[in-house]
This record gives structure tokens, C-alpha cells and sequence, in this order.
């Protein structure tokens, strides 16, 4: 008999196909017996834990932004009640706590790019309300360290960022870094473009 962790581990393995899958080829262009094939049942088996398609991309995008936001607030809270570094170890952990995301689950980016507007209107709302819970805990954490940096800049900074950081699906050539390389490249490039971008308000 299955027991719920076989159940839930088979479901992250059937949403870690799909998420590959529906990236590298598309929504449309890959059938539910492809995504069966991948995990080894057949695709009839995939609807005893996802009634199609559309519930498999709604809780994959649903569910990285939940995950996002709160692993941000848990790194937040941890490297805060830590008083050596002050604000900048806190932005140093929401940083390295995306670039994790971003080397890890790249599918997840490309296929938040492609097929967020294929989401009903009730889970795409749902995303755009995690996510700007997550940027506004950037927010907080950016003036912090920047107490100069204003709030319309400090959040065009950190869609800038993410905008940085999200960039890895295009990341996979051979001569690249390895990922401690690259993930201290993008760390150090993160910090540079939000010490920019106070520099530049200071200026203004």
C-alpha cells in the first residue's frame, strides 16, 4: 500500500518532469503520457494526483512564489536575530537564498516567463500577490542597508535584480563557471547594482 510520503514524493517527481518538460517544449507541445513516461507510470496514472494538465503549471508557479516568499521572510528572521553583520548579512542571505532558486529551478523560470498567462485568473492573481509580497520584503531589507535609497528606486532596484538573477535559463554554456563560481559572480553583481543604485539616488 502507498503510503503519503510515496504519494508526495511522487508528485514532486511528476511536477519536476513537467516543469522540464513544459520548459524545454512548451504547454501545449507536451501530452500528460510524455510526463507519465518520465517518471515511470502511464499517463492515466498522472490523474490520481492531478486531475490534468492546467493543475500541474498552476501548482508549480503557484508554489515556487509561495516557497520564495517564505524562505525569504525564514532567512529574514534568521539573519536578523543574528546580531553580527548587521542589515547588509540579511540582504547577503536574501540574496544567496535566490540565487539557489535560480541555479536550481531554472525550468521554473522559463516557465513562469512562457505560461503565466495560460494560469486561471484566480491562481495568476494568487502569483502576482506572492511575488509582491516578496519584493516589498526586499524592499525593506534594501533600505536597510541603503537608508538613502527612497522606496519607488529601492523597488525598481530589486526588479532589476531579479531581473539579474533570473537570467541563469540562458546561463548553460560549457565555458561557464562552475556553480560556486557563478553563484558568487551573481552574488557580488546583485550587491553591486544595489550600492549603484543608492549611489545614483544620493546623486540625484
Amino acid at each position: 500500500m502507498a503510503t503519503r510520503t510515496d504519494a508526495s514524493t511522487r508528485r514532486e517527481q511528476i511536477l519536476k518532469e513537467a516543469a522540464r518538460l513544459f520548459a524545454e517544449r512548451g504547454f501545449h507541445g507536451v501530452g500528460v503520457d510524455e510526463i507519465g513516461a518520465a517518471v515511470g507510470i502511464s499517463g492515466p496514472g498522472l490523474y490520481r494526483h492531478f486531475p490534468g494538465k492546467d493543475a500541474m503549471l498552476a501548482e508549480l508557479l503557484v508554489g515556487i512564489s509561495g516557497q520564495l516568499l517564505t524562505g525569504g521572510r525564514r532567512r529574514v528572521e534568521e539573519a536578523g536575530a543574528v546580531a553580527e553583520g548587521g542589515p547588509g548579512a540579511v540582504l547577503d542571505s536574501l540574496i544567496e537564498g535566490h540565487i539557489d532558486f535560480a541555479l536550481d529551478d531554472r525550468p521554473l523560470i522559463t516557465l513562469h516567463d512562457r505560461e503565466l498567462d495560460r494560469l486561471r485568473d484566480s491562481d495568476r492573481k494568487l502569483v502576482r500577490q506572492l511575488q509582491r509580497q516578496y519584493v516589498e520584503l526586499w524592499v525593506e531589507v534594501v533600505r536597510d542597508v541603503h537608508p538613502r535609497l527612497a522606496e519607488p528606486p529601492a523597488r525598481a532596484a530589486v526588479h532589476a535584480v531579479f531581473g539579474l538573477l533570473n537570467s541563469t535559463p540562458h546561463l548553460s554554456r560549457p565555458k561557464l563557471p562552475g556553480r560556486a563560481a557563478t553563484a558568487a559572480l551573481l552574488h557580488a553583481m546583485a550587491r553591486g547594482a544595489f550600492a549603484s543604485a543608492a549611489e545614483a539616488a544620493a546623486k540625484a
